[in-house]
């Protein structure tokens, strides 16, 4: 990630996020559930049988997946194994759907290089609390660069 070096320490920043952390807002999904295209299309996988690594695979694929495929051996020991749609692709394991609860409005002192006073993050109760802390904060900078 490309970052601006910070002007001053991290204790001079304070940090505002609306976040959806995975633990609390994201639960497992079937591919169905997250209109996975491999599910709604079909796929093919093209696999390389000249390599125990292929081998392996493609016994996978052909004993235990569970999935309807039809394969077709290609030239240099390739072989096309095409899934039908309906089914549950190989990354269905990692397949995550958004629960329906609202953001959380945090502020944290600190920026992205930590919060050294160790204060604790506040939560606001909603958006406008947190646009109204935002503003604040950001006209008492205004004032004090106006100071001079």
């Amino acid at each position: 990630m490309n970052r601006i070096n910070p002007a001053m320490p991290a204790e001079a920043y304070k940090t505002y996020a609306i976040v959806a952390p995975k633990s609390t807002h994201w639960v497992d999904a079937t591919c169905a559930q997250v209109d996975c295209a491999h599910h709604l299309n079909g796929w093919q996988s093209v696999i390389d049988e000249t390599t125990e690594l292929g081998q392996r695979q493609a016994h996978y694929i052909r004993k235990q997946s569970g999935r309807r495929f039809s394969e077709e051996r290609r030239d240099g020991g390739l072989t096309a194994f095409t899934f039908d749609a309906g089914q549950e692709c190989f990354n269905s394991a990692k397949h995550q759907r958004r629960l329906d609860r609202p953001e959380l409005y945090v502020v944290r002192d600190g920026d992205f290089r930590g919060n050294p006073r160790g204060t604790a993050t506040r939560q606001h109760a909603n958006a406008a609390d947190w646009v109204d802390d935002f503003a604040t904060h950001q006209q008492g900078i205004a004032d004090e660069i106006a100071k001079g």
